[in-house]
């Protein structure tokens, strides 16, 4: 199944960088969500980008969004990413790539790596932008245009 816009994310629940639970479902309906999906953690491209969220991300709690990063690296390696980048947004371990197939990202470069996409929806869980792309800089930008536009 692959998500389009329009779609409601499905509910899914994951362990956070801390080894908490996280249950999509205590999330949806409070508040907006800027979903990314990544490769993997202290990459280049994966670091840009998580630090780029990361130097926006009061822009995005002032609009009342939340970020939430998924990749399929562990419990242990999500809570060293954090802490070495100081990331303040929920990092989440798919590490059997159950919610990467949920919403159907794709992969990317030629199959070769774990697709770049970044879903942003309303508060009810209704997907308005979707963005697929290698180019991790551009994800951010994209995303908080979006969210800008649900709270105009």
């Amino acid at each position: 199944m692959k998500l389009k816009v329009g779609d409601i994310i499905p509910d899914f629940k994951a362990k956070d960088a801390n080894g908490n639970d996280f249950d999509s479902q205590k999330i949806v309906g409070h508040k907006p969500l800027v979903i990314y999906f990544y490769p993997k953690d202290n990459t280049p491209g994966c670091t840009t980008e998580a630090c780029s969220f990361r130097d926006q991300y009061e822009d995005f709690t002032a609009l009342g969004a939340e970020v939430i990063g998924i990749s399929s690296d562990s419990v242990s390696s999500h809570q060293q990413f954090s802490k070495q980048f100081k990331l303040p947004f929920i990092l989440l371990s798919d590490n059997d790539n159950k919610i990467r197939k949920l919403f159907g990202v794709p992969s990317g470069l030629f199959g070769l790596l774990p697709g770049r996409v970044t879903y942003v929806t309303d508060k009810n869980g209704v997907i308005q932008m979707i963005f697929d792309s290698m180019r991790a800089a551009k994800h951010i930008p994209k995303a908080l245009q979006a969210i800008m536009k649900l709270v105009s």
